[in-house]
């Protein structure tokens, strides 16, 4: 690729990154300090991410969020395997906040480069970014990474403490620490045939010095990562023991709903004081400027009492802001000109001089979270602060925002994470907590939990934007694709979601998510050029599953398929052509085609189409197979095949595939926010739809055994269904649909 402007100054960015990183350079500490890790009655840390209790139990600390994907699970098997401890003897609980847990990876991966390219210049910009991310030790859950950010420091804490057992373990037995060996639990001196269980021997473990340049094991001596464990979290999920946000119950407890205003930017203008005091049940009653709160002795008296009172609110400056507002200026934008090109190999504008061009547009709507739980906090007054419960993948952040917000040292601020009822990012906000906060300060002396009813969280999200996409091709005289060029309108979320965490944060550069799964694609091509002219709205938008890849690999996928036609080419054979220099996805490809029985021909009345797509270091291929049902579209079969590396539980990414098909095809089929008149219009599931049981097609997953580096799986199922859908409904009715959510018609 040419040094172009982009990349000067990206080099400059990071030369002067280089210098600031020498700067806050240290190794990272991969162990912590085992203090920091609290510990319980007979219980001892052995470093920040492990303790041991007299009976040999092993409580791992997970700084990451558990909202379904699995990281209960999956971070205490990496642990389990280097400790060499038997499974039944593993517990979990919440990482306190503590720098030793923060996310490398998440901001190393907002690098805007292709995450195949080893140049210098992405080298060094992911070597800053990964070193700034150490100080600013984020405990953020998203992006995929939890995995992934965590396959070094917990391997080696496991590694590290089962090195202090052994030692420990040698001094008591008055044996060299080369003569034992471990297994489930226990340190084994084979020629006496000796025992002592870890329990035994934690508090004499603690006593030692860890070896924080321990390598973990070797692939080939692993007994627990890549086996199908069964999930921490499952028992307490499935007796009803299980403990999220809108399950905390403290003493003293008020419970509060709330009313904000329809209009984005509206105000709080009128209400009857006196009406909603004379409800049953009422405690209290809090104005804010564009809502309103009050409090019951149950939720149910609060929301009953809001259902009957007379509210009145003032629109907000954006009552002409609309849908169809926002397409004219997504058009307007792409019209005007260049955007921000993030990738731009060759020359594909001079490409395009012939009348062979073939051309395309695409549209994607506005999406809800619609998480399942619904939006809640919990606060607290504690001396001199406040305690907070609310489920969130984030918890530091919210610790620092609070703090600013209530003028207090972040030490007085606790932070409780329970287990989320859906995230997708919408839980990385901060927004009912800090109305939870401005509601307890109105109610002192009261335990406040605020939960917001199913309309005001659907009304009062922040939205996986709408987006738009140009796309011109040219194909050369073999059928390959000889010049690309991609153009896309949206918002930038990652400044946008910045923006309401810090305010006086400046904002500038660019956004990879805007063009994450539009640039870099796997294709060989010779001419591509792909870049993103960002347009604000309203309302906010934020990070929703898979981020930008939710859309791009619609727009993609749809495109390539459309290129295969017009290339008289199988939409597999034409992926492939295009594939040899990626060998991954060239396999990944191939076993999707072979698993859905491609080359034999679907039952009649329906079809296939089959989608590519890369996303956070895992490859993932499926095949729909699509018929019409009394003019409904209905997906019957759903191949999908996935390469995310070493697996560490292959049932955790069965069910995340499996998940992430579900919430794509939602989407695909269904989802789709009305904005007019400056406020969001659907209210609850009746007008937002999910894929129930009985819509669920057949899901059949395959995971590729890789030596690749962990990728993750929490978000890769989800952008493939939509464009493998779409276009296996282009090759059973003929019509081509260029926009979401999909039509049985075809419109």
């Amino acid at each position: 690729m040419s040094w172009s402007r982009r990349r000067f100054l990206l080099a400059g960015a990071a030369g002067g990154g280089l210098l600031i990183g020498y700067g806050l350079s240290l190794p990272r500490d991969l162990l912590g300090d085992r203090s920091r890790l609290p510990a319980g009655p007979g219980e001892v840390a052995l470093n920040a991410w492990l303790k041991i209790d007299t009976a040999g139990a092993v409580t791992v600390a997970v700084p990451r969020a558990e909202m379904g994907q699995g990281v209960y699970t999956a971070l205490p098997m990496l642990v389990a395997e280097e400790l060499d401890v038997d499974w039944s003897q593993v517990r979990v609980e919440q990482a306190p906040i503590e720098a030793v847990y923060g996310n490398v990876v998440v901001l190393a991966d907002s690098a805007p480069f292709d995450p195949h390219d080893r140049g210098f210049l992405a080298r060094s910009v992911r070597w800053t970014l990964r070193r700034i991310a150490r100080e600013l030790a984020v405990q953020v859950t998203g992006g995929s990474t939890s995995v992934r950010d965590a396959w070094l420091p917990m391997r080696t804490a496991g590694a590290a403490a089962r090195d202090m057992l052994v030692r420990a373990a040698a001094a008591r037995l008055g044996v060299e620490a080369d003569e034992l060996v471990t297994e489930r639990g226990q340190v084994i001196h084979a020629p006496s045939q000796r025992r002592l269980g870890y329990g035994a021997l934690a508090v004499e473990a603690s006593a030692l010095d860890p070896d924080v340049n321990i390598a973990p094991k070797a692939r080939q001596h692993w007994h627990t990562l890549g086996q199908p464990l069964p999930r921490l979290d499952i028992p307490a999920k499935t007796d009803g023991s299980a403990a999220y946000g809108i399950d905390v119950r403290q003493p003293g407890t008020v419970y509060v709903a709330i009313r904000i205003a329809p209009d984005v930017g509206g105000r709080l203008a009128s209400f009857d004081r006196t009406a909603l005091e004379s409800q049953p049940g009422v405690i209290g009653i809090v104005p804010m400027f564009d809502a309103l709160a009050v409090a019951g002795r149950t939720w149910w008296h609060a929301e009953h009492a809001l259902a009957r009172a007379e509210i009145g609110f003032e629109p907000g400056p954006h009552a002409d802001s609309s849908n169809a507002g926002i397409v004219s200026a997504y058009e307007a934008a792409l019209d005007d000109g260049e955007g921000f090109a993030y990738e731009d190999r060759g020359n594909a504008e001079d490409q395009f001089k012939g009348a062979d061009v073939i051309r395309a547009s695409y549209t994607v709507p506005m999406l809800a979270h619609a998480c399942m739980e619904p939006m809640n906090c919990t606060v607290r007054s504690i001396e001199g602060g406040v305690e907070i419960w609310a489920g969130n993948q984030a918890p530091d952040l919210l610790r620092r925002i609070a703090a600013s917000r209530l003028e207090v040292d972040e030490s007085r601020v606790v932070i409780h994470t329970p287990l989320l009822g859906g995230g997708f990012g919408r839980r990385g906000e901060p927004d009912a907590m800090l109305r939870a906060l401005e509601i307890a300060q109105a109610i002192p002396d009261q335990t406040v939990q605020l939960v917001y009813s199913r309309e005001q969280d659907m009304q009062h999200d922040v939205y996986r934007p709408p987006a738009m996409s140009r796309f011109s091709a040219r194909l050369d005289e073999n059928g390959r694709v000889q010049a690309w060029h991609n153009h896309i309108a949206g918002p930038s979320v990652s400044q946008s979601v910045l923006k309401r965490a810090f305010p006086n944060l400046p904002m500038a550069g660019p956004d990879k998510t805007s063009v994450e799964g539009a640039a870099f694609l796997p294709y060989a091509m010779a001419h591509r050029r792909v870049e993103h002219s960002r347009v604000d709205i309203v309302p906010a938008v934020g990070f929703w599953r898979s981020v930008g890849h939710s859309y791009n690999a619609f727009f993609t996928e749809s495109f390539m398929d459309e290129l295969a036609l017009a290339a008289n080419m199988d939409p597999i054979a034409f992926r492939l052509a295009h594939l040899a220099e990626r060998p991954r996805a060239h396999r990944v490809l191939d076993l999707v085609r072979e698993r859905s029985d491609w080359a034999t021909p679907p039952p009649p009345g329906r079809a296939r189409g089959v989608a590519l797509h890369e996303s956070f270091h895992s490859i993932v291929a499926q095949v729909a197979e699509v018929g019409l049902d009394n003019g409904a579209i209905r997906v019957h079969r759903v191949v999908c095949v996935i390469d995310c590396g070493v697996v560490v539980n292959p049932d955790t990414v069965i069910a995340q595939m499996e998940s992430g098909i579900a919430f794509g095809l939602t989407a695909a089929l269904h989802g789709e926010i009305a904005f007019e008149g400056g406020r969001v219009q659907q209210r609850n599931f009746p007008d937002y739809r999910m894929v129930t049981m009985k819509d669920m097609p057949v899901v059949e997953t395959y995971v590729i055994d890789s030596d690749s580096p962990p990728g993750g799986v929490g978000e890769p199922g989800t952008p493939p269904i939509a464009p493998a859908v779409a276009n296996a409904l282009a090759a059973l009715t003929g019509v081509r649909q260029r926009q979401l959510p999909l039509s049985s018609g075809g419109s």
